[in-house]
């Protein structure tokens, strides 16, 4: 219990050691995305200047196989001229004016079909393969003319002779676009020769205003023989409207002033009279209301009210305007002598005295403005009722003709309207006929295409620019991608976050290690099976003894330093090592902690327990013929078992494979097991036990009852991130006793792409102050 609980706080302190690094990235901002993309690149340089140097290759090749392509431009000026003023007046057709719909619709006809097979048909284009979109697409147009030709039908037309596909190359190579907010449409054509080119393009500027001129030329001759014939009917139709008017008129006796009866003139004098006779009676009534309603709301005693409340006509009378200006003045006196001598003092007594005779002065004078008022309106009612008598006497007079004025405006309607539609038709048609003879192109080149001496494209400094752009960027999400895709250990960090585990060690990779051989081999070979002395032919295993002043000593120093610190250690500890896969370097941790330990001084033994794949034995012991797996049947003591190393004091239990094992779980969780692991902790200090690794067997987790705490190993750069995730799911029971885990085969140049936040903990200056060297190791 006291083992679980002393775990479960080294995991939180884990955690919040993650959770510390986390919101200081999260506070970083600029400088962490910066950071980031430093050691992307540092990471994935390779990546991205291959990638760089393929796309500038690639552009380079197509620099050299591309055609070149000369651009011809051609301007067109829309609604060019100025036409002569008979023309602009007697033409038929109305000219639009030139907006932003005009001139896009100008551009289609430019690009249209009928525009193309006009010029490649003028310019025998389905000969050239100048043409052709490409040099594959050439030869291949002019292999289809050799092998079939097409047949000419001399009554076809002739916008069938141009294929589909020239049509569309033609139509692609043709851009037309209008120059800022200009009436100008620019043309340009894109060929491999410049002189082709300007000769196209030339050519659809011309075919363009032919078929303008063509248009408008038809569409005025079709419209001068309609008017013709429109004009013989409107000129009888208008001669039998005016002979209707006239005949009505006599039938009715109907006089008329400038072209309107006389009842309808004094009508409308007199409706214009009585609106402005009722307007009279509304003001004069508005303003008697006024002046009731302030003698009828208002007494002498009622305070200021009716003098505040005079309106605009009261104020401007000549004798209220004097007496409120003297009783506003008054009324400020009493108020200010009120203040000063109090309310009963006989001068104030007087003010208000007087201030009652000018407001009883003002109200009389309101009264004598009402009386006047109502003889005002008395006299606009009688005047408008006299409008209204001699308006409804009018009235009367006209209700007899009105039948007749209306069939007579409508018939004298009819008859202008014919006249006015009469003369214009008439106008049209002088106009029409004359313009037939004279017509005029309101289009017009401005700029005509010349050959180009320069190349538009392919462009080398563009391309290469964009090759160079593209490689990069391209490159840099390779390598983004790859490295989102490395779902491997590269730093401690990683470890502490993913499984929750302290990272115990960062122990380098080692490479070139020689031993110190004092005997051949076979002379050692026979003299340590003789002895049961530890092979020193493995020299990796001998690290910590050759190279005490080595960087990676110093990282198996730091397992032995987390070993002792751990909360729940015993005089007698047995410690586990393991991994999720086989390769990871578990076997090496395992030896070299023990060999350190050993040197110390400490009693130390090593017990193989990979029983499938005892690859410690076979490295320290190649020799041994009986092991753990005899001691367990009973055939062999342990005395009789283990090896030495006179060295480093070390003991090995080593495990011989005669045969292959189907039932090693149940060895190792054997009684008998329990009863040698029990004598081993009587005898040693420290009890290192090489374990299988957790994902291919199960053979670990029966090992929990026997061992005090497990070391992870895992290998930088190759374990999986969810392997080693799904190793310590499937063994919770190993997960729990777990002190935490080592990054064995550590590449430390690469750790300072790797991890930013530690990045001058990997540099060898600061490890030289105190004397190691890493001379011997390839890191």
């Amino acid at each position: 219990m006291l083992q679980s609980n002393m775990l479960q706080t080294a995991r939180d302190r884990v955690a919040l050691t993650v959770a510390s690094r986390s919101e200081q990235a999260d506070g970083g901002g600029i400088g962490e995305l910066v950071s980031f993309a430093i050691a992307l690149l540092r990471r994935q340089y390779a990546v991205i200047l291959i990638t760089a140097a393929l796309a500038l290759a690639a552009c380079i090749v197509y620099l050299r196989i591309a055609p070149p392509t000369y651009t011809a431009q051609v301007q067109i000026l829309l609604g060019a001229g100025s036409r002569a003023d008979f023309v602009q007046k007697q033409s038929l057709l109305a000219e639009p004016d030139v907006d932003v719909t005009q001139i896009e619709t100008q551009i289609q006809i430019l690009k249209s079909r009928a525009i193309a097979v006009a010029v490649i048909n003028q310019l025998k284009l389905a000969d050239d393969p100048l043409t052709a979109s490409g040099p594959l697409s050439s030869f291949l147009h002019r292999f289809r003319l050799r092998v079939s030709p097409p047949l000419k039908d001399p009554e076809a037309d002739p916008t069938s002779q141009a294929s589909e596909s020239l049509i569309a190359a033609f139509q692609g190579r043709l851009t037309a676009s209008r120059v800022n907010l200009s009436r100008v449409i620019e043309v340009t054509f894109d060929s491999s020769n410049a002189m082709r080119a300007a000769e196209i393009a030339n050519a659809v500027a011309s075919a363009y205003i032919a078929d303008q001129l063509n248009a408008k030329f038809e569409a005025s001759r079709m419209a001068t023989s309609w008017l013709q014939e429109r004009l013989r009917d409107l000129a009888q139709q208008a001669l039998t409207a005016d002979r209707a008017v006239s005949a009505y008129k006599s039938q009715n006796n109907i006089v008329s002033s400038d072209g309107k009866p006389i009842g309808d003139q004094q009508v409308s004098e007199l409706n214009s009279r009585l609106v402005a006779a009722r307007a009279q009676v509304s003001d004069a009534l508005a303003k008697l209301n006024r002046y009731e309603t302030m003698v009828r709301t208002q007494s002498i005693d009622a305070g200021s009210g009716a003098i505040d409340a005079a309106g605009s006509d009261a104020l401007n009378s000549p004798i209220i305007n004097p007496l409120r200006q003297q009783y506003l003045e008054l009324a400020r006196r009493e108020s200010d002598w009120t203040a000063r001598f109090g309310r009963d003092h006989l001068a104030v007594v007087n003010l208000r005295n007087r201030i009652r005779d000018v407001r009883i002065s003002i109200l009389d004078e309101v009264k004598r403005l009402a009386e006047a008022s109502r003889g005002e309106l008395e006299v606009a009612k009688q005047r408008q009722q006299e409008v209204e008598k001699q308006l409804n006497e009018a009235v009367s007079q006209s209700r007899s003709v009105n039948s007749a004025e209306i069939t007579i405006r409508e018939l004298e309607s009819q008859a202008k309207g014919l006249h006015g539609v009469y003369e214009t038709f008439l106008q049209r048609f002088m106009g029409s006929s004359q313009q037939e003879t004279f017509p005029i192109a309101e289009t017009r080149v401005i700029s005509p295409a010349s050959p180009s001496q320069v190349k538009i494209k392919p462009k080398p400094s563009l391309v290469l620019a964009l090759g160079i752009v593209g490689g990069l960027a391209f490159g840099i999400g390779l390598g983004l991608l790859r490295d989102i895709m490395d779902r491997v250990f590269r730093t401690s960090a990683q470890i502490e976050s993913t499984l929750e585990l302290p990272c115990l060690s960062l122990v380098p990779l080692l490479g070139g290690l020689k031993p110190d051989k004092q005997t051949t081999r076979s002379q050692q070979a026979d003299d340590d099976l003789r002895r049961r002395f530890i092979s020193t032919h493995s020299a990796i295993h001998h690290a910590v003894v050759g190279m005490p002043l080595s960087r990676f000593t110093e990282a198996i120093r730091s397992i032995k330093l987390a070993i002792d610190l751990t909360p729940n250690k015993t005089p007698n500890q047995v410690i586990g090592i393991t991994s999720a896969m086989p390769g990871e370097g578990k076997t090496t941790i395992a030896a070299t902690l023990a060999q350190l330990i050993g040197h110390s001084g400490k009693k130390v033994i090593i017990v193989d327990c990979d029983l499938r794949n005892p690859s410690l034995s076979a490295s320290l012991a190649p020799n041994a013929v009986t092991g753990i797996i005899e001691i367990i049947n009973g055939n062999r003591t342990l005395e009789e078992t283990i090896w030495q190393d006179p060295k480093t004091n070390l003991v090995l239990l080593p495990a011989v494979k005669r045969g292959p094992l189907f039932h090693t779980s149940e060895i190792l969780a054997a009684e008998e097991m329990r009863r040698l692991f029990d004598r081993l902790r009587a005898t040693y200090d420290y009890i290192i036990v090489d374990l299988p690794p957790l994902a291919p067997v199960v053979d670990v987790r029966v090992t929990s009852p026997l061992i005090d705490c497990f070391i992870l190993v895992v290998e930088w750069g190759r374990s999986k991130i969810d392997v080693v995730q799904h190793a310590l799911n499937t063994a919770p029971n190993i997960y729990e006793s777990t002190i935490g885990a080592v990054l064995n085969k550590t590449d430390i140049k690469a750790m300072m792409r790797y991890d930013t936040y530690r990045g001058d903990y990997y540099s060898d200056t600061h490890y030289a102050h105190y004397g190691f060297s890493d001379s011997d190791t390839r890191i």
